[in-house]
């Protein structure tokens, strides 16, 4: 089973990391972004992030996204921010593994405008089923659950487009998936 999405080292998981820290340890896979906590992106951090994305082991891009609750952007500059992260998913034929809190009308937003022919991974979705519904009305999303998440979103949200995480839970992958049961992923070595 693979994790979908965690920032600690492990076989069979994708470990999201930012581009300053983007070290590879061999046989191990990636995900590299500039997530929206972190400090205002400059000129050296954003060519890590091009750097890093065609590396063989990056298989995705991101962390990236928007909060609304602790972003330390102002949201102009966290959708400029996404939007960047997401024009290079396409360069590089790559998911895209978004951060949103309070903001899943953003990335609805977002998603009609640029209209994405790579996947866009919502991570942690936490969100119910009316707006899991109108996530998965762009056939690009694909939602990642862990440990807490809404079971009428999961429901809501066919096993073909699932993905299972740990994040920051304590629980096993294998935990974790057995309750979201995906049966498919975008995310591929």
């Amino acid at each position: 089973m693979l994790d979908a999405h965690t920032h600690t080292p492990a076989p069979d998981a994708i470990i999201s990391v930012e581009p300053g820290d983007f070290s590879p340890i061999p046989g191990l896979i990636y995900s590299v972004g500039i997530h929206p906590w972190s400090p205002p992106p400059d000129a050296h951090s954003e060519a890590l992030l091009r750097s890093a994305a065609t590396h063989p082991q990056v298989v995705a891009i991101g962390e990236c996204g928007i909060d609304l609750l602790r972003g330390t952007l102002p949201l102009e500059e966290q959708e400029q921010l996404t939007m960047l992260h997401a024009r290079l998913a396409e360069e590089v034929h790559k998911p895209l593994v978004l951060h949103c809190v309070r903001a899943y009308h953003i990335i609805d937003r977002l998603l009609k405008k640029f209209r994405p022919t790579q996947p866009w991974i919502i991570h942690g979705f936490r969100g119910n089923a009316t707006v899991a519904r109108q996530l998965l009305r762009h056939p690009q999303v694909w939602l990642s659950f862990g440990e807490h998440f809404n079971p009428d979103a999961l429901a809501a949200t066919p096993p073909t487009r699932r993905l299972a995480e740990t994040d920051c839970s304590h629980l096993p992958i294998a935990a974790i998936a057995a309750k979201v049961n995906p049966t498919s992923s975008p995310l591929t070595r």
